[in-house]
């Protein structure tokens, strides 16, 4: 089992920067990738990024390239969403989620983290 918490959401202006961390603990040691999802109202869970453990390879929604980076640090086992130049459309709870895979499904997800922009 692999625990994921997110923290770092909230309000924030359009044109606004925010950053939220996913902490993982438990057996770590088995994933392969993190990623970051979102959920807005009335709408279906999206991907938003994607980065590797071992070799810090990213990949992300044309919706948030050039906006969004993701990030980790190894050794807090954390990553990291560094949102910049945010907009309404932004606004959703943000999930991070592990893979054991290459391919395929995400294993584990955290509980989520609101992050609102404002018009």
């Amino acid at each position: 089992q692999v625990q994921l918490v997110e923290s770092g959401g909230g309000l924030v202006q359009a044109g606004g920067s925010l950053s939220v961390s996913c902490a993982a603990s438990g057996r770590t040691f088995s994933s392969y990738a993190m990623a970051w999802f979102r959920q807005a109202p009335g709408k279906e869970r999206e991907f938003v990024a994607r980065i590797t453990w071992s070799s810090g390879f990213t990949r992300y929604a044309d919706s948030v390239k050039g906006r969004f980076t993701i990030s980790k640090d190894n050794a807090k086992n954390t990553v990291y969403l560094q949102m910049n130049s945010l907009k309404p459309e932004d606004t959703a709870v943000y999930y991070c989620a592990s893979r054991r895979g290459t391919v395929g499904d995400y294993d584990f997800w955290g509980q989520g983290t609101q992050v609102t922009v404002s018009s």
